[in-house]
């Protein structure tokens, strides 16, 4: 749900998605943070949290996992990708007094004048009004080039995590793992051929496996090397 932006309102159970949950984040080195965006969502008075980490790292994921949380607790919540929308400065006055407001790549508003300021106000109100914010951005504030002074400082006195990303190792166990789960077995040679040609970002990875269990049920074969290179050549 993002505030004013003529999106139409989904059911509760379907307005986040059901992959970027908390119980499907594989918290690798994370641990201490997820636990710390998981008290942010559930309890009030927590400290504000900025997370930092580069693309692929699951940032979106957890605060859209906040924002399910908070939301099936009966708090109020907005998230707003910034990256994916115009007019951000109107976008960011449109969800203020959310009791948690999760605002994604912080980056995408730097230099915007009108953006920065629109969040500068809407972060003092929220601290006025004992509401909460969460934040994430590829860097940390003081690295996002953002033109005004005080919101860096604000966003500077959060609390700052950075996420890392899985390695290798951590995401082969979870795609074989997820696989295993799905009733397919997905062998060494098949995941060195994959991680050795295509994106090793897990949630793209986990987007294909979703399509390479559909394809395998319907042309009734395993997941072999031939298959998945036929596969993904046919995919473009």
């Amino acid at each position: 749900m993002i505030g004013q932006l003529n999106v139409p309102q989904l059911p509760l159970a379907l307005r986040w998605p059901r992959r970027q949950r908390f119980e499907h984040f594989h918290d690798g080195s994370n641990a201490a943070t997820v636990a710390a965006v998981r008290e942010l969502a559930m309890t009030h008075g927590t400290p504000w949290l900025n997370l930092s980490g580069p693309a692929g790292s699951g940032k979106s994921h957890l605060l859209m996992a906040a924002c399910q949380v908070a939301s099936a607790a009966g708090r109020t919540v907005q998230y707003l990708p910034l990256g994916a929308i115009g007019q951000r400065a109107a976008a960011i006055r449109g969800v203020a007094g959310s009791e948690l407001l999760a605002l994604d790549d912080l980056g995408a508003i730097a230099g915007d004048r009108e953006a920065e300021h629109a969040l500068f106000d809407v972060y003092n109100q929220s601290r006025a009004e004992g509401l909460a914010m969460l934040f994430a951005a590829e860097a940390i504030p003081s690295q996002l080039g953002l033109g005004l002074p005080d919101l860096r400082s604000r966003l500077g006195a959060c609390q700052q995590a950075v996420l890392k990303p899985l390695d290798d190792a951590e995401r082969r166990a979870v795609l074989k793992g997820q696989a295993a789960g799905r009733g397919i077995e997905l062998d060494d040679t098949v995941l060195d051929w994959l991680f050795a040609r295509y994106a090793r970002d897990l949630g793209a990875l986990l987007d294909l496996l979703d399509k390479l269990d559909q394809a395998s049920l319907a042309a009734q074969r395993r997941i072999t090397v031939p298959f998945l290179r036929g596969f993904l050549k046919d995919q473009g």
